[in-house]
């Protein structure tokens, strides 16, 4: 320990991000047949647009799994994170329950 630093941190705003930004990419990602099916009159070649399909369809078979793993990184991260401020707050609850100290110094009457 040394010059008020505490021996133990973690970025617990990137942590946040990082759950949030997960769950962003698998709302993201499972919207990718919707976002194949605005643009598919602008594209107009129906090749295209098949093999859009194709990639949809097959996208479809690993999707589920991929997002498993993306609500699970991310619960994983708020779990930290909340389990790292309970921590953080039951030990800042010990500190200043152990600095409270009582004045058991005599009073002293004002004439």
């Amino acid at each position: 320990m040394g010059k008020g630093k505490s021996d133990l941190s973690l970025p617990l705003t990137d942590l946040e991000d990082y759950g949030r930004r997960l769950r962003s990419i698998k709302t993201r990602m499972n919207h990718t047949k919707k976002m194949f099916e605005a643009y598919e009159d602008d594209i107009g070649d129906g090749t295209v647009n098949s093999a859009l399909g194709d990639f949809e369809s097959n996208w479809e078979d690993g999707r589920e799994d991929i997002s498993q793993q993306l609500d699970a990184l991310a619960g994983m991260s708020e779990a930290v994170v909340r389990e790292f401020k309970k921590l953080d707050d039951e030990l800042t609850k010990q500190v200043n329950d152990a600095m409270k100290t009582e004045d058991k110094r005599p009073k002293k009457d004002k004439d």
